[in-house]
């Protein structure tokens, strides 16, 4: 008899949307070796693989294709009877993910509104870069994601939040803070910038393709503090968003970098699942941004 559990499916969802079990438990908030024992013991239960394994990395394969539908199903009918039984929970329980930039300098202002709104909505803010929060999101861990762009998948939403730019920066005594930086310039220079998944990163990768750039060195942080201290140090040059920048240009221990020739402009983005039923909580959140009538 097979007995498959309900937490045997939901590891095998969120797998399916994590290229590795690392990132995916962590995202459970289980350990890599629970999520891998219970999707050990699910595909034992059906006698087939459900994931080929190329390094350390999953992918899907036809039979855990064909599974992956069908399990979001189940786990979707299990998640509207909690609104069936009534509980002494809060009135609604929202989780939103936002990108590092997004959650740090955006986020504050628009939690604590929505709490004077609904005192009574419990609210988890989750702080990853866009090419996660976008994974959680498909995944059905989170219920609305702040993001940067560029973002293209057809199972979400997006809507405009509001305009931002990156900017290159540089420690104040470096040389091309003092005039105009040349495309030469930036290949030579070596670079301190965010990981690939990230906003900003895509943002900086694509503005220098489209100038015919290729640097010299690059060194990836995931942290925006990191970045802006090694910078300081003398390290090389940096890309972030002006709102990661301004507190340390009014200092004075950073410094702007002139590029008019780069196309650093992009938006933040409020992302979710088309098949999301919009909450009256969601819907404030929506209309906290700008965004009516959905």
């Amino acid at each position: 008899m097979i007995k498959i559990t309900l937490r045997q499916m939901e590891v095998f969802t969120v797998l399916a949307n994590h290229p590795h079990v690392t990132l995916a438990a962590e995202a459970m908030g289980l350990t890599q070796s629970a999520a891998s024992m219970a999707l050990a013991d699910l595909e034992q239960q059906l006698g087939k693989p459900l994931f080929d394994r190329i390094g350390r990395q999953l992918v899907l394969n036809d039979a855990g294709r064909r599974l992956q539908p069908r399990a979001m199903e189940v786990l979707n009918r299990v998640r509207s009877m909690e609104f069936l039984v009534p509980s002494k929970a809060p009135a609604c329980d929202l989780h939103l993910g936002a990108s590092l930039t997004i959650g740090k300098h955006l986020m504050p202002a628009l939690l604590a509104e929505l709490e004077k709104r609904h005192p009574s909505t419990q609210v988890r803010l989750s702080t990853r870069n866009t090419e996660q929060v976008v994974t959680d999101l498909l995944s059905q861990r989170l219920d609305l994601g702040f993001v940067e762009e560029p973002v293209q998948d057809k199972r979400l939403q997006r809507f405009f939040c509001r305009p931002d730019r990156l900017c290159v920066f540089a420690a104040p005594d470096h040389p091309l803070v003092t005039g105009n930086a040349t495309p030469a310039d930036l290949q030579t220079e070596p670079w301190l910038v965010r990981e690939p998944g990230s906003g900003s990163r895509e943002v900086f990768d694509r503005a220098m393709r489209t100038a015919g750039l290729i640097p010299r060195r690059i060194t990836e942080l995931e942290q925006t503090e990191a970045i802006r201290q090694s910078v300081r140090a003398g390290r090389g040059l940096g890309c972030l968003s002006i709102l990661e920048l301004q507190d340390a240009f009014r200092a004075g221990w950073l410094a702007p970098v002139e590029t008019h020739f780069l196309n650093l402009e992009r938006s933040f983005q409020v992302v979710l699942r088309r098949d999301r039923p919009l909450s009256r909580e969601l819907r404030t959140v929506l209309s906290l941004c700008g965004i009516d009538g959905v």
